[in-house]
């Protein structure tokens, strides 16, 4: 009798040891087959937001952005809208969106220094290889028969076989647009006076007729422009020496009375490619890919040129780059790339 109610107890006891028994080999082989070692994913848990500004070199960059680290990384990306101050803001406070790749950043200082300063958000990259935008331009084939002509300076001496002696064209902007006054004040600080004739274009469509009207005809014609725009990749043409920057020099010419007018270039810009600070610390490839993103203004110039085909889209003008283009965008991806 007592052997039997022992081996009734010993049952008793097995039948609760085996569930705690249970529940400790299933923790043992959860624990098991975590690789505490694995790395984290390269592109994050989450889509990497990039803005699309409203400019189209800015929704360009975002589309072609979006493309690459999709098919190259494999990561989930949203393309959404944004602009200088309010995408500026959101990427200083919220870190969203995650990349602005075209973000001029000395037109939102107030919004820009503050959110760098807190460690928000930072420049990975400039997005353009050359930080002056503006400048004076002749076409190709007025550079090609007078090579001295290589700066704006040098317009004075060889005026008299540019022209049969008469004064050239100068295509400036609109009356109303500051460069209108830097550039009469300029032409002044070069002594072009005799050699330039000035036009103001009341609209950028007619600044754009002149030129092309001009280039057409082969005619000898110097012209203001800035870039990226598509107007400097649909013509061949090459740009002005203006001589080396001087900021004191530039805000006097910026003024209608101008007392002493001294040459200068026009001022640099900083664009740049803007990441929210989690890019580096929670995606560093993802960072270390926008570090390398720079883009010739020349290249965006001919992509510009592609949208103003017929039927062209910004979407179809990034997927041709990225088709096409690999020459360009396989730096940007770097040998350590999936």
């Amino acid at each position: 009798m007592t052997v039997r109610i022992w081996g009734i107890a010993m049952l008793a006891v097995l039948a609760l040891w085996q569930p705690a028994l249970a529940q400790v080999t299933v923790l043992d082989e959860a624990q098991d087959s975590a690789d505490p070692a694995a790395p984290p994913p390269i592109c994050g848990t989450r889509p990497i937001g990039i803005a699309r500004m409203s400019w189209p070199s800015a929704a360009i960059l975002a589309e072609i952005h979006a493309r690459l680290l999709t098919t190259q990384f494999g990561c989930q990306t949203r393309v959404a809208p944004g602009d200088l101050a309010a995408t500026g803001s959101s990427m200083g406070t919220t870190g969203q969106p995650a990349v602005a790749p075209e973000m001029w950043v000395t037109r939102i200082a107030e919004v820009w220094n503050p959110a760098v300063k807190a460690q928000m958000l930072r420049p990975a990259a400039p997005t353009y290889a050359e930080t002056t935008f503006e400048g004076w331009f002749v076409p190709d084939y007025l550079a090609a028969a007078h090579p001295e002509l290589t700066g704006a300076a040098t317009l004075k001496d060889a005026a008299p076989t540019l022209n049969n002696g008469a004064r050239i064209r100068f295509v400036s902007c609109p009356a109303d647009w500051g460069c209108s006054v830097i550039n009469r004040n300029l032409i002044r600080a070069l002594g072009l006076g005799d050699v330039l004739q000035v036009v103001e274009p009341a609209n950028r469509f007619e600044m754009d007729t002149l030129i092309a009207e001009a280039v057409g005809r082969q005619e000898p014609v110097v012209f203001y422009y800035w870039q990226p725009n598509a107007v400097l990749a649909q013509f061949n043409f090459v740009s002005l020496d203006l001589g080396a920057y001087d900021e004191k020099a530039l805000q006097c010419l910026a003024q209608q009375a101008c007392a002493t007018p001294v040459a200068t270039s026009f001022a640099p810009e900083s664009v740049v490619i803007a990441l929210a600070e989690w890019v580096y610390t929670d995606i560093p490839a993802v960072a270390a890919y926008f570090g390398r993103t720079t883009m010739p203004l020349k290249e965006m110039n001919a992509l510009l040129a592609q949208l103003n085909e017929p039927g062209a889209t910004v979407e179809s003008v990034a997927d041709r780059f990225v088709i096409e283009r690999s020459d360009v965008w396989k730096a940007w991806v770097g040998p350590g790339a999936p």
